[in-house]
């Protein structure tokens, strides 16, 4: 079965052909399809399955756990293992995980299944990064990656609450089932290893190691801010006063403005370095999260969801191409993806930690606090970084 699936092994693929740019993103978009609709997802555990807040984001925290391990052993040991195979029991697995999850009750369970399929997931994600990460031309590859990404989420917050009243919550774990079957034949277009398709970004330079440990805790911290964050943006809605359509259309709207994000990174490139709109694009998650304390209108929640998502993915590109930028063999970027994935899995534990009922103040504080400690992680690489490339 597993061998249909994956085809002839003796065939070498063409990372920069069209279809397995295709397959690259298709499995990138499956890979965090929940993480990507987390607050939506958040939200059915909550109204549909009766969990908690604090139960639904110890749930979210599983499966990102899941997600980051995998992602972790990866950097390790993904250059010893057939790609192909490696995707294709992953995705049956993620499949599984999902249908399994239909018959639980318990809390406990469920979050122990999710963070089982968060391994599937994780290799997914780690993978197709991979791929993408060895094309001639990743600037680009990642910008169709994430928009992508972010249009799937589009779809997602705008269909949720209409797919929660159609088909409740064993429905939408259906769908995350079925989506995951449908990249099972785009696997056979994937390489079997990256050894023959290695490219080193043409800036990278090989910064110290306090340097280098910089750059992962500073992608590390992003990214538990992000799950800090991105965990409870749909609940922070409602609590504020918003209803949950209204959220929804917020969330909905902030994935395009993600898209827009992704696409002036894009553009931008290194046109203006790496330092000035890794600056501002930081900062302007912090001013996002300032909107969103107490009580707020409408207008207002969808402005700071906005510029949160638009922050959001014009940092992560510059994130990705400065881990490239510190390493000249380009093993960074690997440890990087890691460390991204245990960020966002450590995020919505250590949200649910200082959660208080109907008050979400402690959560936007701890936010603030990680994205501007994130900032001031990451600037040295790059200044050091800056330096040596002008050197060499």
């Amino acid at each position: 079965m597993i061998s249909r699936i994956t085809g002839d092994h003796n065939v070498s693929v063409d990372v920069n052909s069209r279809w397995s740019l295709i397959a690259a993103i298709y499995m990138g978009v499956i890979g965090p399809a929940v993480f990507i609709v987390q607050p939506g997802f958040v939200q059915g555990l909550v109204e549909y399955f009766g969990f908690s807040e604090q139960q639904a984001g110890y749930v979210a925290a599983a499966e990102m756990w899941g997600m980051a391990a995998t992602t972790l052993l990866m950097s390790f040991f993904h250059s010893r293992l057939n790609w192909r195979v490696l995707l294709a029991w992953s995705t049956l697995l993620v499949a599984a995980g999902n249908l399994v999850s239909l018959g639980t009750q318990s809390v406990a369970e469920f979050a122990v299944i999710r963070g089982i399929t968060g391994v599937g997931s994780g290799v997914l994600v780690s993978l197709s990064f991979t791929v993408i990460g060895l094309t001639d031309k990743p600037d680009r590859n990642f910008g169709y990656l994430i928009m992508w990404v972010l249009t799937y989420g589009a779809a997602g917050f705008l269909l949720m609450p209409t797919a929660y009243a159609l088909i409740g919550m064993k429905g939408v774990l259906v769908f995350f089932a079925l989506f995951s079957l449908s990249a099972l034949p785009f696997i056979r277009l994937l390489p079997v290893s990256g050894e023959e398709h290695r490219d080193i970004n043409q800036d990278a330079v090989d910064v110290s190691g306090v340097m280098k440990l910089m750059a992962i805790a500073a992608m590390f911290v992003y990214f538990v801010a992000q799950g800090v964050m991105w965990a409870y943006l749909f609940l922070i809605g409602t609590n504020g006063g918003a209803s949950e359509q209204t959220v929804a259309n917020g969330l909905t709207l902030s994935q395009f403005l993600g898209i827009a994000g992704a696409f002036v990174a894009a553009m931008l490139g290194d046109r203006f370095g790496r330092i000035s709109p890794l600056t501002l694009a930081i900062l302007g998650s912090v001013a996002s999260l300032l909107f969103l304390f107490d009580q707020f209108s409408a207008a207002i929640y969808t402005f700071a969801v906005c510029l949160f998502n638009f922050a959001w993915n014009l940092t992560h590109p510059f994130l990705l191409a400065a881990m490239a930028s510190f390493d000249r063999a380009g093993k960074l970027v690997t440890d990087a993806v890691a460390a991204q994935m245990l960020g966002l899995a450590v995020g919505p534990a250590l949200a649910a930690s200082v959660l208080r009922p109907d008050d979400y103040s402690a959560v936007i504080w701890l936010g603030v606090f990680l994205f501007v400690m994130s900032l001031l992680l990451i600037l040295p690489p790059l200044i050091r970084q800056r330096s040596a490339s002008k050197i060499k």
